[in-house]
């Protein structure tokens, strides 16, 4: 992993939350905040995945607007790639959505994880 010194702790932190979440399961940003230590700042975490990358890998289509939908609009070429790449992991999306019941994921606990 590189380390770009402008990102600031919380994005590394946001990022490093993100690459715990595990292939087929996914968050929200809301979640994804809060796991990194930042409850109620799920539009941090949203402009911390669109930073410049460098040579992270970002599991980014694993984290979703809540209750579990597509943040992109339906149609576009970034709502299709992520939707291609959630299918390729076996999580079930259905006109945008994904259950998070099902799918979401907790750090440290097998129940799912709801908003």
């Amino acid at each position: 992993m590189t380390t770009d010194s402008r990102l600031t702790p919380a994005v590394i932190a946001i990022r490093a939350a993100l690459r715990k979440v595990p292939a087929g399961r996914v968050v929200t940003y809301g979640q994804l905040a809060a796991i990194a230590g930042f409850p109620g700042r799920a539009r941090l975490a949203g402009k911390s995945l669109w930073q410049e990358q460098g040579e992270d890998y970002m599991p980014w289509y694993r984290v979703l607007a809540s209750p579990g939908r597509i943040a992109f609009a339906q149609g576009t070429q970034a709502f299709r790639e992520q939707r291609k790449r959630l299918l390729s992991e076996g999580v079930e999306v259905r006109a945008g959505k994904v259950n998070l019941e099902v799918y979401g994921w907790r750090p440290h606990s097998a129940a799912p994880v709801l908003d």
